[in-house]
């Protein structure tokens, strides 16, 4: 589906606060409420909104973060994700293509515990290597 630029004037919008009331929404946009909540339910049928989510706050959010590069014997990618999907720690693991073969992005509220799970990666079956890449500070982020 096409989205014109009020679409995604709407969307850029929805993206700062999706709980914003239409009514809202169509003073910021200079429309009609019934015409802002056709084009969302029209965005919401062709996939362009694939659905709504909590954000947390800083506050709420853990406090450590890590990524975590992986590298892993081949063959082994469902055993290892399996692996993966079982830490609770792990919140969202890529594939990647060079050096490493995963990203795992990685949470935690203590020291310890952000150690414990960097060492249950670099212990499943399947993984060659990592490397840990502790964040210090987010001096940009466009998902918040």
């Amino acid at each position: 589906m096409k989205t014109d630029e009020t679409d995604q004037q709407l969307l850029a919008l929805l993206r700062e606060n999706a709980r914003r009331p239409v009514a809202e929404l169509g003073r910021a946009l200079g429309l009609a409420r019934t015409t802002v909540q056709a084009r969302i339910e029209r965005l919401e049928r062709s996939g362009v909104i694939a659905g709504y989510t909590l954000r947390q706050s800083a506050v709420e959010r853990a406090p450590l973060q890590a990524t975590v590069l992986i590298s892993i014997e081949p063959r082994s990618g469902p055993e290892v994700l399996s692996r993966l999907r079982s830490l609770l720690g792990v919140e969202v693991v890529h594939t990647t293509s060079g050096r490493f073969d995963l990203l795992a992005q990685v949470v935690a509220q203590t020291t310890t515990a952000l150690d414990e799970t960097i060492d249950r990666i670099g212990e499943a079956r399947g993984v060659r290597s990592s490397e840990s890449l502790i964040h210090l500070a987010t001096k940009l982020d466009r998902s918040l």
